[in-house]
Formats: C-alpha cells, sequence, structure tokens
C-alpha cells in the first residue's frame, strides 16, 4: 500500500481542565465526598441504575497485554473514553462487540499515575491509519464497526503493548443535557461560523449556549477549513466551559444541582462492568488534590496526513511515538516522557 504524505502535524499540547463527560463526573463524586452519606448513596444509586453496562467491553484475555503486578504502574490507571455521535441500535450492537454501522467519533485515552498527582488525557485521531487486529490496514475509528468496543480496545492495547483498566462510551446528545441541566455554558466562540447540525449560527467571542446550541457546537466539522481540527479543538473549549461550571461555588453548594446534572448525563454514558459508583467514587477521592492546572492533555504525534492506496484521507501513525508513549505508560511514567518530548 503506498501513502503519500501531505503535510506534518506537529504534537499538540494543552493545559486544561478537562475534556471528557467522565471528567465531570469525577468532579460531582469529589464533591459529594464532601457530603452527607445519604446524599452520596442518592448518587450512587442514579449513577449505577441510568447509566448502560457494556457486556463485552474487553478482548479474549489471551489477545491482551499484562498489567504490571509491581512497582508504581500496578497502581496506575488507564481508561479508555469513545464518544459516539449517535445511540441506538448500531452503538448497542458496538457495544456488545458485534459488528456494526458505529465508529468511534471521539477516541481519549486518560492515564491515571500511581501518586495521583495529575490525570493525563492523550486525545488520538480518528482517522489514524492502523493494524486493526483480524482486518488489516484501517482508520483506527473503524475498528469499532468491524468488531465492536472489545476491537477497538485490542487495537489500542496492540499498539501501546498496555493494558485498558476501564472503557466508557459517552454519547454527545449527553452534550445538550448537560449544558441545560446547568443552565447554559459560557464558551469563547474562536470563530464565525453557521452549523450543518441544526443550522444555527455562530459568532466569535464570548455567547452563552443552551443545549441546542451546544450539540451543533460540538458536532459541526464541515463548516471549517481543517474539518476535524477544529472540532477538536471546540470539544476542548466546550468541555473546560462545562467543568468550569461543574466545578463553581453555585453548583458545588446546590446538592439539588448536582444531582440534577447525575440524572442527566447518566443515560448518555455506557460503561464497562465494573466502572461502577463505587470504583468511580474511590478514584475520584484519590484524585481530590487534583486540580485544573494538574489535568495535563495532549494529542497524540503523528507523522502527518496522507492518502491511502483507496483514496481515503488518513492521518499517518508515528510508530516511535506510540512505543516511546507505550513504554511510558508501562512504567508510569508519562509525565517525564511529556516533559522530554517537549509536550509537558
Amino acid at each position: 500500500m503506498s501513502i503519500e504524505a501531505d503535510r506534518p502535524v506537529p504534537a499538540r499540547r494543552r493545559r486544561n481542565t478537562g475534556r471528557s463527560i467522565l471528567l465531570v463526573f469525577l468532579a460531582i463524586f469529589v464533591i459529594a465526598a464532601l457530603s452527607s452519606v445519604a446524599f452520596i448513596a442518592n448518587l450512587a444509586h442514579t449513577f449505577n441504575s441510568q447509566t448502560q453496562s457494556i457486556p463485552h467491553a474487553f478482548p479474549q484475555e489471551r489477545f491482551r497485554p499484562v498489567k504490571p503486578t509491581e512497582g508504581p504502574a500496578a497502581q496506575a490507571q488507564n481508561i479508555l473514553l469513545l464518544g459516539s455521535d449517535s445511540r441506538g441500535d448500531g452503538l448497542n450492537l458496538a457495544e456488545a462487540g458485534d459488528p456494526s454501522n458505529q465508529r468511534s467519533d471521539t477516541i481519549m485515552w486518560l492515564h491515571v499515575p500511581a501518586d495521583r498527582h495529575h490525570l493525563y488525557l492523550m486525545s488520538i485521531m480518528r482517522d489514524m491509519w492502523v493494524d486493526i487486529p483480524g482486518v488489516g490496514p484501517a482508520k483506527i475509528n473503524a475498528a469499532m464497526a468491524y468488531g465492536g468496543v472489545p476491537l477497538v480496545v485490542q487495537t489500542l492495547e496492540g499498539l501501546f503493548k498496555t493494558r485498558i483498566d476501564h472503557v466508557a462510551v459517552i454519547d454527545f446528545q449527553g452534550f445538550k443535557s448537560v449544558t441545560d441541566a446547568l443552565g447554559g455554558v459560557q464558551v469563547n466562540v474562536p470563530l464565525d461560523f453557521t452549523s450543518v447540525h441544526g443550522n444555527f449560527t455562530f459568532k466569535a467571542g464570548p455567547q452563552k449556549l443552551d443545549g441546542d446550541q451546544a450539540l451543533a457546537f460540538v458536532r459541526e466539522r464541515y463548516a471549517f477549513v481543517d474539518g476535524d481540527y477544529q472540532r477538536v479543538k471546540d470539544q476542548q473549549l466546550f468541555l473546560r466551559a462545562v467543568l468550569n461550571e461543574v466545578m463553581s461555588p453555585a453548583t458545588m453548594t446546590n446538592p439539588f444541582k448536582v444531582t440534577t446534572l447525575v440524572k442527566e448525563i447518566s443515560p448518555y454514558v455506557s460503561v464497562d462492568s465494573t466502572l461502577n459508583a463505587a470504583t468511580l467514587g474511590a478514584l475520584a477521592l484519590s484524585l481530590n488534590g487534583v486540580r485544573g492546572s494538574d489535568v495535563i492533555a495532549f494529542t497524540l504525534p503523528t507523522l502527518g496526513t496522507g492518502t491511502s492506496a483507496d483514496g481515503q484521507s488518513i492521518v499517518l501513525a508515528d510508530d516511535n511515538a506510540l512505543t516511546a508513549i507505550g513504554k511510558a505508560l508501562n512504567n508510569d511514567t508519562l509525565g517525564e516522557y511529556l516533559q522530554t518530548a517537549g509536550l509537558g
């Protein structure tokens, strides 16, 4: 297969307050930990009863790397976050591990180090050209369609030679619900555009988005010259704004608002069978010293963009970066790697 490189895409690093609804859940459970036992129990019941369980989130054990049993890496956690832009039969099949028409629109790897001093959030370009087990060369987001969540996990574990501990699949409709539950979210829109989804017009500058506007904002890519790259930036902006709202005094001191948030978000989240409220709550408590400046987000380095033999526009994988990051994940030295690579 011949691939022609078009342009380099430099590795990008951002330091922000989080880019996933799972981080919003972590913030909510930290708030709950400061509240009454009854309140915590109520939130836990809501989360466990309304989130959906992924029946087969992981591949067969014989296909998986072994998690370290000694040293800091044994206490570290790796959580795969998948964003989906459509819920229904296709996503249900994908979560069950069956072939479907569902692709993962957003792929993020959350690394929680053993010392719990930081969170590392790595974005993986969905058009990165990789070898999908049992399929062959394809865009990484196609793994969901070929073999559901288990094949996505197997593909990523194979790339990094690192075991994934938990998986969460988040539907984009959750952005609408959480926005309305917060009474709107203030976002500094970076540039003028009109969305294809919903035909909303956005003007550059600060504006408060309601749920429908927020959903259109995080979905849009066709209105931009650089397509998915700008969409990723917009999702970062929006989710930073959401987490700022969640962690604000107006929310933190309002149990009713916190409960409403959990009720509104939970139906749009699917998790592996072990990522329940108890697990999430324990993780949140271990991270109670982490602040926004301690969340380090970066994009997996690539070799730029190119074209596959069958004419697809693709992102070229950087094998050296995959090897180095995999080693850092397995040694729980990701922070040191990012500093050495100029990403942290």
